[in-house]
């Protein structure tokens, strides 16, 4: 395995990335020229949640040889040709196997944006595409000074029960039979991703065990991101994507869209790293100071276990190929970049329940008082259910 072992702490301050013009209206394909660049490291795939790869069966094609527009017809497979997803690791005697559940609502209100406060903190249009959001409801404010973001996220009302201000995000998916809303706006039509967004009809955020040992609190104000929204350019990368289907799930995709049977719906599944390198909330790469698990479930050397995230996203989309995930041009809808990314903003005495659970092996959740769709007062009114 690649080492990941902690480089040196990255300065507080980020250096605002460049930003790029992009001319063109709304349609299916896009003339670009020039890209905004993510700051990127090397790895080997990660160990949780890691699927037979089926991109040995896709045609290749050289990163010079994308161009902007899809997704095409070799993007999109039936689930039943998916590979068998590949299970975590085999619990060991000393495994936390609990689940904590927070319920942070499917974004009904539609609060979204084309930033990336961690990859490109401060830079309007900064991803060129379009996220949900989930949780964190201060998300249009950011500079490129990460202890302002961090100031910003602590005063923030929440989606999430239990006041928990996290934040989770990740690009939008869209139906491409009907034009969105945003045909002539950036991060939609003017940087080629088209059509109706979709809300998702059901959002799951966990947090999961260890194999090999309990977890620790992850510390407040930890960036971490899942995936390459670059990985169809850049070969792979860092790629993390997960594609099936409601009542399929023990199969899934790397890098086609699934077609469901008739009553099936699509399924994004995001596991996040969970090997905290016990400083750092952040890093210059985005990636060092929390790395996956090795493949038998150990954290590298000088690092530690944390509550592993999982997000579970269920999506109605159109009969046949006719949706896609919101990218960067050049990338071509290109399911393999599927990505999120999360902030994690909870409570200290609400993390401190999600560690006692998942040592614990029990099953809990922090769910609201009441089924409001809309933003909810950042209380320490949780509730947490064992049994």
């Amino acid at each position: 395995m690649t080492d990941e072992r902690p480089r040196p702490r990255s300065p507080r301050r980020l250096r605002r990335r460049g930003r790029h013009r992009v001319l063109g209206g709304a349609g299916a394909l896009l003339l670009v020229a020039g890209g905004v660049t993510a700051v990127l490291v090397d790895a080997d795939p990660p160990a949780e949640g890691r699927l037979a790869s089926a991109e040995a069966d896709r045609p290749h094609r050289d990163p010079e040889e994308y161009r902007p527009g899809g997704p095409f017809a070799e993007d999109f497979a039936p689930i039943a040709q998916a590979p068998p997803r590949e299970g975590d690791p085999r619990p060991g005697p000393d495994a936390s196997t609990g689940r904590f559940t927070v319920d942070c609502g499917v974004n009904g209100g539609g609060l979204r944006n084309s930033e990336n406060v961690i990859v490109s903190p401060g830079v309007p249009n900064g991803a060129r595409h379009t996220h949900d959001y989930v949780g964190n409801q201060d998300v249009d404010r950011f500079t490129d000074d990460v202890d302002v973001n961090n100031a910003i996220l602590a005063r923030g009302d929440t989606t999430c029960a239990g006041g928990d201000r996290s934040m989770h995000y990740w690009p939008v998916l869209r139906d491409t039979t009907v034009a969105g809303d945003d045909a002539g706006l950036p991060g939609g039509g003017l940087d080629g991703n088209v059509g109706r967004i979709l809300t998702p009809s059901s959002v799951t955020i966990e947090f999961l065990g260890n194999a090999r040992g309990p977890v620790t609190a992850m510390p407040e104000f930890l960036q971490i991101i899942t995936g390459n929204a670059r990985a169809a350019t850049q070969e792979g990368a860092n790629a993390n994507a997960r594609w099936t289907c409601t009542g399929f799930e023990d199969r899934a995709f790397a890098d086609r869209y699934p077609l469901c049977p008739r009553g099936s719906d699509v399924v994004r599944v995001f596991d996040f790293p969970s090997c905290w390198d016990g400083e750092n909330t952040e890093s210059a790469d985005n990636r060092s100071h929390i790395v996956f698990p090795e493949r038998g479930g150990d954290c590298p050397d000088g690092f530690v276990a944390v509550p592993r995230l999982r997000q579970t996203l269920v999506y109605e989309v159109p009969d046949g190929a006719d949706f896609a995930v919101d990218g960067f041009p050049e990338e071509r809808h290109d399911p393999l970049t599927d990505h999120s990314d999360h902030i994690n903003v909870m409570p200290r005495e609400l993390m401190a329940d999600v560690v006692d659970c998942v040592n614990g092996g029990w099953d809990c959740s922090a769910s609201p008082s009441s089924p409001g769709a809309g933003p909810r007062p950042s209380a320490p009114a949780w509730e947490n259910e064992r049994w």
